[in-house]
């Protein structure tokens, strides 16, 4: 056997073994005749003619994320940096569309992706991209399946990952959460210190209501206490006023010996005769009896000056005869 016949039937192997390739799972290949489209060949064990068909590329039909990351402005003037995530996948009926039509989809989406988020996000204040950045998400979700499904791309979903405005910008915004945070500590701190303060009110007046209560009944007991001793002196023949200047007499000892059994208590006793004692009853029971005798007076008086005059009530005016004098 010659040597170039050797060499044709290693060529024909290798153009036989050509004729054969495999499609992993997820992938399409794209397989041209003379650089015209010939067909799409999905996951398997494929074949095709040596030499006159070309593979001319493979399409991922898995799915895949592409980050975009966007710089703009919000309607109150802050920039803030957005990061945006699209993922998308190649339809697997449009294949030859997503291979030809588009010669590079990433850019395209990156665009679209620019071109929403620009005029969404200037719309908004910096607190409400924030709160709505899902809205944006589904504008640019809506905005890129109208525009890539033409071209064989599905988009399965947008999200806003991050939003990362100026390091200024956080720092104050920072510290109006802490200054709102303090104000309603304050509040709540205001909010205690009065329900103390109130329940305190209500306490100590509760006791000053108990204590007054606790002062009157005392004051009603000694004072029937005083009316029962009355009438145990007045049973053993001592009249009403010496039975009162006598119980002062007790009540002013009691009261000395008080102030003595106090350690703390200075007392002085002014120097007096035999006779202080009896002075300081006829001194009590004068002032008693002085003092019966002008209420007794004030009271005539107003009595007095309540009761109408009759001569002013039984005066004639067509009487012009003048008063006599009577001896």
């Amino acid at each position: 056997m010659s040597t170039a016949f050797i060499i044709l039937l290693v060529i024909a192997f290798f153009i036989f073994m050509s004729s054969f390739f495999t499609v992993k799972q997820q992938t399409s290949v794209i397989v041209e005749r003379f650089g015209k489209f010939t067909s799409v060949r999905n996951s398997g064990l494929q074949l095709k003619i040596p030499i006159i068909d070309r593979i001319a590329g493979r399409v991922n039909l898995k799915i895949q994320q592409l980050d975009v990351l966007i710089e703009t402005q919000t309607k109150d003037n802050v920039f803030i940096k957005m990061k945006v995530s699209v993922q998308f996948k190649v339809i697997q009926e449009h294949v030859y569309e997503a291979f030809y039509k588009l010669e590079y989809p990433h850019d395209q989406i990156t665009a679209y992706v620019f071109d929403v988020v620009r005029a969404e996000v200037p719309k908004l204040i910096l607190d409400d991209v924030f709160v709505r950045k899902d809205d944006i998400a589904i504008a640019v979700k809506r905005e890129l399946n109208e525009a890539m499904t033409t071209y064989g791309y599905d988009i399965i979903n947008t999200l806003v990952t991050d939003i990362d405005p100026d390091i200024q910008v956080k720092n104050a915004m920072n510290r109006i959460n802490a200054a709102e945070r303090e104000k309603t500590a304050a509040m709540f701190e205001s909010e205690a210190q009065r329900i103390r303060i109130v329940a305190k009110a209500k306490a100590e007046a509760e006791s000053k209501k108990l204590q007054g209560q606790g002062i009157a009944d005392q004051r009603r007991e000694i004072a029937r206490g005083l009316v029962e001793s009355v009438e145990v002196l007045n049973n053993v023949g001592i009249n009403s006023q010496e039975a009162s200047a006598l119980i002062v007499i007790t009540q002013h000892y009691d009261t000395l010996q008080a102030i003595g059994a106090d350690t703390n208590s200075n007392l002085i006793l002014l120097p007096n005769s035999p006779q202080a004692a009896s002075d300081m009853l006829n001194n009590m029971v004068t002032s008693f009896s002085a003092s019966n005798i002008i209420g007794e007076e004030m009271k005539r008086q107003t009595r007095k000056t309540k009761k109408p005059n009759n001569s002013d009530l039984n005066f004639n005016p067509s009487d012009t005869s003048e008063p006599t004098e009577t001896a």
